[in-house]
């Protein structure tokens, strides 16, 4: 291979043989099943750290926006 050879496509997808690679062999990313194939506890571990992290970002969307609510009724 020469040095002024490019290997894929000019997008940086990788070409043709890349693309065939990722969806036959890689595949998509998908979360439905994620879990599967562990145990009962790490399912379960898995989903209330999940839950938690949820319940933090409500808490920190909530926060925000008591802030904001604050700034506008001072002016």
């Amino acid at each position: 291979m020469s040095s002024d050879e490019q290997v894929g496509d000019a997008s940086g997808k990788g070409g043709r043989l890349m693309g065939w690679v990722f969806r036959n062999l890689a595949g998509p990313p998908e979360v439905r099943g994620a879990v599967q194939g562990g145990s009962r506890q790490a399912r379960d571990a898995w989903k209330q750290d999940l839950e938690q992290r949820r319940q933090w970002s409500r808490e920190q969307r909530e926060r925000k926006h008591a802030e904001r609510e604050a700034r506008r009724a001072e002016r």
